[in-house]
């Protein structure tokens, strides 16, 4: 049968039940409970009030069984003429696999062991007017599942897992911080200068005042004022923006953990990212070891570090003293932007760890020791002011958490942001941020500050080698509206 034949097919159905006075749409039974509690804590003869999504339903004559689904679990109905009469009855024939039930009835288990719910009364809470994806067995097309994302949460179980994961995973991170006496925040997601992260922003527009505002690249700033103003620990889990491109890693709108600490340093979010992400692992999994795209990774601790300048300096032969000029000569040397004759700093590191990420192992390592200019708002290392005290988490290829020891000298700070806005690599979004530098001036106590990608860890946790996999409803290319 054609999708439209479907349609009009059930648009019948609801027309039908509409007028023989039934309420398609109606409230649910009163003292609903979860079909996952029945199933967990059954017992037999006892009255119990459902509501979920028919899922399959099985006619023989005056007898239909049928499956009923919510968020929880999944039950058997059994439905007789004689319990709940002939007329209600013969409306069961407008009823169809993805309809809405609120069904109230005794449970007692068949002679297979099946818990089932014998329906004494049932009203419609909603119609399903489509069909659900190849007859409820799942759904295969990978651009469908993003773009209707309620139909692949329908269809595949694993799916729902995934997501619920992600919330436990999400709490375990809240709760681990609560109990260290950090205190979550809400920050600006509108920024009137673009900052806090290397990025290229997203710019709207507020008709009030008549000026430009940038979705915020990251909360970095805002939350370093609030050191300053006397909130020592703080963290918020942020929604984020970039635009940029999109990959299996990238989306341009993506979740952060960003946490800050007074009176602490790099060192001390090493062990607090390496605790936190061991923590949520064993509290939400159980264990600390994982498969990501077939690879096996292990998250006891201590994780390994690796020293970046030392990798620059093996992979490409280049110092962090070396300008511009002599970086995309040894890149070229290394056989990479062969074809450029002129390339900025920060365009040059870029093509360094991208290909250095390539390399990384799959077990966690604290990659340090980052170039000074490449980090604009950490402090530099004592020993060598070329080098920075920063480090990168990677876990199966990829940069999951980012720290530094935060820099709080407001005369450097400036002059670093002077240099980023010189920067010819940068969007030219960039500016001076003039009011950070001035809360910089009242006084930031020395402080530790740290960045861990949500979506990537539910990755890496989760075992899903790409970002939308993770997030529920991705950014997508626009495409007219498919299935009329």
């Amino acid at each position: 049968m054609e999708l439209h034949e479907i349609l009009e097919l059930r648009k019948a159905k609801l027309e039908a039940l509409r007028s023989q006075g039934v309420t398609v749409y109606a409230r649910p039974f009163p003292n609903r409970i979860d079909i996952g509690e029945v199933t967990a804590h059954f017992e037999e003869n006892k009255k119990a009030s459902l509501c979920g999504r028919l899922m399959a339903k099985r006619l023989h004559g005056k007898v239909m069984f049928a499956d009923l689904r919510d968020a929880t679990g999944r039950i058997q109905l059994y439905i007789k003429a004689d319990f709940i009469g002939k007329e209600k009855f013969a409306l069961l024939d407008n009823l169809e696999v993805g309809d809405f039930l609120s069904v109230v009835g005794e449970l007692f288990k068949t002679h297979t062991g099946e818990p089932t719910l014998k329906v004494e009364d049932y009203v419609f809470l909603a119609k399903a007017l489509r069909p659900l994806p190849e007859k409820w067995h799942g759904l295969k097309d990978v651009e469908v599942r993003y773009r209707q994302r309620y139909l692949d949460l329908v269809a595949n179980e694993e799916v729902r897992t995934i997501f619920a994961l992600r919330s436990r995973i999400i709490q375990g991170i809240r709760r681990t911080l609560d109990e260290k006496g950090f205190l979550e925040v809400e920050t600006p997601m509108m920024h009137p200068i673009a900052g806090g992260a290397a990025g290229r922003p997203f710019i709207t527009h507020h008709n009030e005042y008549d000026m430009n505002l940038f979705l915020r690249i990251a909360p970095e700033l805002y939350l370093k004022r609030l050191l300053v103003g006397g909130l020592d620990r703080v963290y918020e889990i942020n929604r984020s923006f970039r635009n940029e491109g999109v990959s299996v890693k990238h989306n341009p709108e993506f979740t952060m953990l960003e946490v800050y600490a007074a009176y602490s340093d790099m060192e001390q979010m090493m062990h607090l990212c390496e605790s936190l992400i061991v923590n949520v692992a064993q509290q939400v999994f159980g264990t600390l070891q994982f498969i990501f795209d077939g690879k096996q990774i292990d998250l006891t601790p201590p994780w390994k570090r690796i020293s970046f300048a030392q990798l620059v300096k093996d992979k490409f032969n280049i110092d962090p003293s070396d300008n511009e000029q002599a970086m995309l000569a040894k890149v070229k040397q290394a056989g990479f932007a062969k074809d450029r004759d002129v390339l900025s700093r920060t365009q040059i590191n870029k093509i360094i760890e991208d290909t250095l990420e390539a390399d990384m192992n799959v077990n966690p390592a604290f990659v340090t020791d980052y170039y000074t200019s490449l980090c604009p708002l950490a402090k530099t290392r004592p020993d060598n002011p070329l080098l920075s005290e920063r480090f990168e988490l990677f876990i199966a290829n990829m940069e999951v958490a980012n720290a530094y020891s935060e820099l709080n000298d407001p005369i450097e700070q400036k002059k670093r942001f002077e240099e980023e806005v010189r920067d010819p690599g940068e969007s030219g979004q960039k500016t001076v941020d003039e009011d950070y530098v001035l809360a910089l001036e009242h006084g930031m106590p020395c402080a530790g500050g740290l960045g861990i990608g949500i979506d990537r860890l539910v990755m890496v946790l989760t075992n899903q080698s790409s970002i939308r996999d993770v997030i529920l409803f991705p950014l997508l290319r626009s495409a007219e509206r498919t299935g009329e």
